[in-house]
């Protein structure tokens, strides 16, 4: 019973970190986007650094799905690894 709990909560801790990388993810680009539109309205240069801070915003977005993507395989392999299954991911 308790492998079921412990289980149930590495479940519950992995998911609420997708979710935070995925609002993190999200966040950045609205952070960006108005660090750019912020900057155009100050320097009268619309819209040139709204899509420069686009452009950040949407990196930082790619590269913290990729880091959540990358964490997600190494515990899925390692969950693998635990319990002897053998994956054809594994074996790269």
């Amino acid at each position: 019973m308790t492998d079921r709990r412990d289980e149930k909560e590495s479940q519950t801790r992995h998911r609420g970190a997708v979710y935070q990388g995925g609002s993190e993810a999200v966040f950045a680009i609205l952070i960006a986007a108005g660090i750019g539109y912020w900057i155009d309205g100050r320097f009268d240069t619309a819209p040139t650094f709204l899509l420069i801070g686009l452009a950040v915003g949407f990196a930082a977005f790619t590269l913290r799905l990729v880091r959540i993507g990358r964490e997600a395989q190494r515990k899925s392999l390692s969950e693998a690894e635990e319990t002897g299954e053998s994956t054809s991911e594994s074996k790269r």
